[in-house]
């Protein structure tokens, strides 16, 4: 299958830290590529390369055959990237409903009227019909993951970037959230997941990309690439 994301060479440092290190990455059509490595490893750096929060130093950033490498976040979400963020970052003072309208409109030009059937849909599959005239500061962390989620989802995106969407979840709760992620996977969209919630996100990744100190360390199917020794040395702390 093509690839949707291509990374090729991609560097990026902060003074003399490089904290991304020619990362060469290809993401297919329809995968979900989980992304593991230590506190520090450069994670969240590379993806706010690919969503444009950053620029890349070096390398190119290609997205459905198009270099993207210089597009600001904006053009690069109309095109097809969405994602969530760590901490969510809901607008506070509005509903979830007018949450999920603003961010379809921005993404796809249309009139918020016209945002609204899609809206309502990505409510119901998330979880969070009834609570769609709730203000979004109001809401507890399941359901702010929810929302960031959510909104994601409203700027219908080809690649869905997911950064730590289960970070402080109980057992039970990441557990319904990683039913959720499966029905959004089902429905042909692709994603990169980074996650510490191991057991999440080998429920539904089809291959693992572990990164430390901003350098690939392994690659591949989940069940080998958890018993690579040099994996559970560097990420879990475990000796071979």
């Amino acid at each position: 299958m093509a690839a949707l994301l291509e990374l090729d060479q991609v560097c990026k440092s902060f003074g003399a830290l490089r904290v991304v290190d020619r990362i060469t990455l290809a993401v297919a059509a329809g995968e979900t590529l989980g992304v593991l490595g230590p506190n520090g490893a450069g994670k969240t750096t590379l993806f706010n390369l690919v969503s444009g929060d950053l620029r890349a130093d070096a390398g190119r950033v290609i997205f459905d055959g198009q270099d993207i490498t210089r597009h600001a976040p904006h053009r690069r979400c109309r095109l097809g990237i969405g994602r969530s963020y760590q901490i969510p970052r809901p607008f506070g003072a509005m509903t979830v409903f007018e949450n999920l309208v603003a961010a379809a409109s921005f993404a796809t030009g249309q009139r918020e009227r016209q945002t609204y059937p899609r809206a309502v849909e990505i409510l119901e599959e998330t979880g969070l019909g009834a609570k769609a005239n709730r203000m979004a500061g109001t809401l507890p962390l399941l359901d702010r993951k929810r929302l960031e989620l959510a909104r994601a989802l409203a700027t219908r995106p080809k690649l869905l970037l997911l950064d730590e969407i289960a970070a402080g979840l109980t057992d039970d709760e990441a557990r319904e959230l990683t039913g959720e992620l499966r029905r959004i996977k089902a429905q042909g969209v692709t994603m990169v997941w980074i996650e510490h919630v191991v057991h999440a996100l080998t429920a539904v990744a089809d291959r693992l990309f572990v990164i430390n100190l901003g350098q690939k360390l392994a690659e591949g199917a989940p069940e080998v690439v958890m018993n690579e020794p040099e994996v559970r040395r560097v990420y879990m702390g475990l000796e071979a």
